[in-house]
């Protein structure tokens, strides 16, 4: 039967010598992870200075960040599979390798279908950073995995802060072009992860049992998904609750500095002081959550994160004046933080380590590509009203994620087995 299967690959045990290494598999995938953030924020920050060169309306804007998360759904889809089959290592630098070269090539372009092309290619790279926190999860110590991936997940934070502050200095003075020249950079980094990190244990092993026993069905990831109930049903979802979640994400990642400098007024010079601002709490609303995480409940966590940033959208919405914007934000990224901070987690412990990179890169990254809907919609809302009423659906999709969440168990798996 299926479900022994995975059972049966699910108990085996790691070697401690892949274990010794997870100090280092973090660093380098936290570095990953921040490059990952700091390329999806560059757009958003660009995103003004793009349209007036070149002559975008505001829906083909939007259109061009759906198309991102077209790319990413694809990529992290197809990675999600191949990391299953070929290593998560692999795939990891391959991906890296490909989003930052095709990041400095966007400097190269001069017109929305070059651009949008471009984007595309990159973006397949993009969709496999999920597969990061599967990889790190796969080293860390159970009795600290949330906590661990919690910090994990403040690099994309990380990214946002570090590609706001070079933004306040090279935009003004080089241009958006050069920008993206520098956000190449990371491919040493892709280097890095393929020569210095091994495969994890439990992959070895699952691809060493998937060799000598049942390999037509073993080496056919969605068939043990969806063969098996259980697994199956996770999958739907995180599916579904990705979807929610992803279109929030994402939709405030590419509208937020225009909604802060086209709606509020706000100039660029203090915008950026105000998005780090936010971005820097969230990094401990991250931090929080995989502490709280590792001593309450994962699922706990993420549903009380998604419901608190969607109550306190409509807050910064209708309350928000130029004296108490900062106040409102900062608090707003603590809770926007939240369910970023134990949602890897969870997800990874939701499935067995036979299926877990094509259930978690698959689930996700559906997700990721109906989300691709979000920044048109907003788009479309701040042409016909405002931005501000394509916020209020973004935290109504905000809170369906944290409902969805309340289906799913908590702590099915232990991801070192």
């Amino acid at each position: 039967m299926t479900t022994t299967v995975l059972e049966k690959r699910q108990h085996l045990t790691p070697t401690s010598g892949h274990q010794s290494r997870w100090l280092l598999v973090f660093i380098l995938g936290y570095l990953a992870l921040l490059a990952d953030g700091a390329d999806v924020m560059m757009y958003g920050l660009t995103l003004t200075r793009i349209k007036e060169e070149f002559g975008l309306s505001n829906v083909e804007a939007g259109a061009l960040g759906s198309l991102t998360l077209f790319g990413m759904a694809i990529g992290g889809i197809l990675g999600g599979w191949a990391s299953d089959r070929l290593g998560r290592v692999r795939i990891v630098a391959w991906a890296l390798a490909l989003f930052s070269l095709g990041a400095g090539l966007l400097g190269l372009t001069h017109s929305f279908l070059e651009f949008a092309i471009v984007r595309f290619i990159s973006s397949l790279g993009i969709g496999c950073m999920v597969l990061v926190t599967t990889l790190v999860a796969e080293y860390v110590p159970t009795e600290r995995r949330s906590l661990i991936l919690g910090v994990l997940q403040t690099g994309i934070s990380a990214g946002y802060i570090v590609v706001l502050a070079l933004s306040s200095w090279i935009l003004p003075h080089y241009g958006w072009r050069t920008l993206y020249y520098v956000s190449a950079l990371p491919v040493l980094l892709a280097l890095a992860i393929k020569f210095a990190v091994p495969e994890p244990a439990s992959w070895l092993t699952s691809r060493a049992v998937a060799r000598k026993s049942e390999r037509r069905f073993l080496d056919n990831r969605y068939y043990l998904i969806f063969s098996d109930r259980q697994a199956r049903t996770l999958f739907i979802l995180w599916t579904l609750a990705s979807i929610f979640v992803l279109s929030g994400f994402y939709g405030l990642n590419n509208w937020l500095p225009t909604y802060l400098e086209k709606e509020l007024h706000i100039k660029f010079s203090p915008l950026t002081g105000y998005m780090i601002g936010t971005y820097v709490v969230a990094f401990v609303g991250k931090i929080f959550a995989g502490w709280l995480g590792d001593r309450w409940s994962r699922r706990g966590v993420y549903v009380v994160g998604c419901m608190g940033a969607a109550l306190f959208l409509p807050v910064i919405i209708f309350w928000q004046t130029r004296e108490n914007i900062a106040h409102l934000m900062l608090l707003f990224g603590f809770l926007y933080g939240v369910p970023l901070g134990t949602m890897g987690t969870f997800m990874a412990e939701s499935f067995a380590t036979s299926v877990r990179g094509t259930a978690v890169g698959g689930s996700y990254n559906l997700g990721r590509f109906c989300s691709g809907a979000a920044p048109i919609v907003i788009g479309y809302l701040a042409t016909q009203f405002s931005i501000g009423l394509g916020f209020l659906v973004v935290g109504a999709v905000f809170f369906l994620s944290g409902v969805t969440a309340l289906l799913i168990p908590d702590r099915l798996y232990d991801t070192q087995r």
